[in-house]
């Protein structure tokens, strides 16, 4: 299968909070932590309810709580592991500020990172 992601990804976890409604029109916020982000969206873990393939949600990333960054996105894609399920978002508008704010931070937090010491077996 060839990769159809454009850009590179950060692996990091940012506290996360997701708004949206079903097609009944109810609303639903749910917190998570992105799993990694791109320049252009992100894959988050949410522990409950995830939004259906094509819905719009507001996205909140909530990692400097006197600078939170939120964006509107689409779900592109679902993981329904049951331990652990996932939502892949494609950002639909604010990329500046996405990327200046979220992206660089992701950015400055990996390559701030220790890296993990090996074990000599």
């Amino acid at each position: 299968m060839q990769e159809r992601r454009q850009g590179s990804r950060y692996s990091v976890s940012f506290p996360i909070r997701v708004r949206w409604k079903d097609e009944n029109g109810t609303e639903f916020t749910e917190e998570g932590l992105t799993e990694n982000v791109g320049p252009n969206g992100t894959l988050v873990y949410l522990p409950r309810k995830l939004p259906s393939v094509g819905a719009k949600v507001n996205l909140t990333v909530t990692e400097k709580s006197d600078d939170e960054v939120t964006v509107t996105a689409q779900v592109i894609r679902l993981e329904r592991n049951a331990s652990h399920p996932q939502v892949a978002l494609n950002l639909l508008d604010s990329i500046r500020l996405w990327r200046k704010n979220v992206w660089e931070l992701a950015g400055e937090t990996v390559a701030g990172e220790k890296p993990e010491e090996l074990d000599d077996w």
